[in-house]
């Protein structure tokens, strides 16, 4: 930000973690600028706008509504708040979720309804969101598991301010330069998406259609697969793999792994033998190249990447189905299986109050078989081409995590005066 100058002119705020600030702004506690509401109802009508934790996007100040809902019912019981309040999130503040509502509606109880009265609400938003502040806020917080802020420690954090005409150049340039960011990092977040379309359709293409662009085809009687090439068999399921079910009896093995995006990691809480707790007896042991499947819940979560290729010997929890292919090549195999649980094949196939399945229930579930070396290189084409594809979406991924960071560090910048906004730069 070193395009950006500093003010003429600056004092001690007398407060140790503030430091200097421009030597016209103010120093007050929150409370001054603003005034919480504590209006309660469980009879609002089910048309009347929620919003809960879950529909703001952690750090950025931004209204990100999402298809789920943690409101409990439709008499629960709710906050209330009016246009141009501030919602703040007491729960877990390190998460830094804090929004400006356009409009009336009701709220999750999670969140301090603020009014803003000596500022903009657009201020003091940006201003329970820096770092600094929002480490004032936890500092005083309850629990450790759930940490939650109250509105009289909140209230008493001292914070800076300058007159509401100067809050107003400030915040109209700071929209400016944050629509430019915003604009940048929605245009590389599309390109990401793009990218994982890209990686779906090429497993879907390779292993159904083959990496033969002349080869002769043929229906496979299957929707989800539709034309295969013509020398390409099919089996059952389980005509291709041995279920698992190796108990860990004696805690004889202590490596614990789980399944997370599509790949079967360690996990980090890993403990010692004489640490780790009985209920680990029930885990599995699992073989690197051996299968994993995880057809639990399958109604309530249609995003995750449900099966993953064992890469190192250790347990995972008995829920989850592991399997063993003895004819069909394991990571090709895996690489098909990826490709049904893009083209959603499981969620059609659950059953029971857990929406889960079983073996029995994906016994003669049809798998493409094509020759051996067929598969090999169908394999390696994947291999190098999601490896290509991956890189691309991490540097991507990168970048838009620094534009993140850079958005955040501006807007702390301009609202603790660390930089004049007031006119032309």
């Amino acid at each position: 930000m070193s395009e950006y100058r500093a003010y003429p002119a600056y004092k001690d705020s007398g407060v140790e973690w503030i430091g200097q600030v421009p030597e016209h702004w103010k120093v007050v506690r929150v409370k001054r600028l603003a005034s919480l509401r504590n209006e309660r109802r469980n009879d609002v009508s089910i048309e009347t706008i929620y919003i809960g934790l879950e529909d703001v996007e952690a750090g950025s100040g931004q209204y990100k509504p999402t298809n789920e809902s943690s409101r409990q019912s439709e008499d629960s019981t709710v906050g209330i708040f009016y246009e141009g309040d501030v919602l703040y999130s007491k729960l877990r503040p390190y998460l830094r979720k804090a929004i400006i509502s356009e409009m009336a509606g009701c709220c999750s109880t999670e969140f301090l309804v603020l009014r803003a009265e000596k500022t903009e609400p657009r201020w003091l938003q940006d201003l329970l969101l820096t770092p600094d502040v929002t480490h004032q806020i936890a500092s005083g917080c309850e629990g450790a598991k759930m940490p939650r802020a109250d509105w009289w420690h909140i209230g008493s954090i001292e914070v800076v301010y300058p007159d509401q005409s100067e809050q107003a150049q400030i915040l109209t340039t700071l929209d400016r330069e944050t629509a430019r960011i915003d604009a940048l990092i929605e245009k590389k977040t599309r390109f990401i998406e793009l990218l994982k379309e890209k990686r779906q359709a090429l497993i879907t293409h390779a292993v159904t259609k083959g990496l033969d662009p002349n080869v002769k085809m043929k229906d496979s009687g299957v929707e989800w697969i539709g034309q295969v090439p013509v020398h390409w068999g099919m089996k059952p399921f389980f005509a291709l793999v041995a279920e698992l079910n190796r108990k860990n009896t004696g805690l004889v093995e202590t490596n614990i792994l789980s399944l997370s995006y599509g790949c079967i990691i360690q996990k980090p809480e890993t403990r010692n033998m004489g640490l780790m707790p009985e209920s680990y007896e029930t885990y599995q042991i699992v073989e690197p190249g051996e299968i994993v499947f995880r057809f639990t819940d399958l109604q309530n979560d249609k995003r995750s990447l449900r099966s993953a290729q064992v890469t190192q010997r250790g347990i995972i929890t008995s829920a989850y189905m592991a399997v063993k292919p003895h004819s069909i090549a394991s990571t090709y195999f895996t690489w098909m299986m990826r490709s049904y649980d893009h083209c959603k094949v499981f969620y059609a196939m659950g059953g029971g109050l857990r929406q889960s399945l079983k073996f029995e229930d994906v016994r003669r579930l049809p798998v493409l078989i094509p020759p051996a070396e067929e598969q090999r290189d169908i394999t390696s084409a994947i291999n190098e081409g999601t490896a290509r594809i991956n890189s691309l979406v991490e540097k991507t991924e990168h970048s838009v995590n620094l534009l993140k960071e850079r958005r955040a560090a501006f807007i702390t910048a301009a609202v603790t005066g660390q930089i004049d906004l007031r006119g032309e730069q």
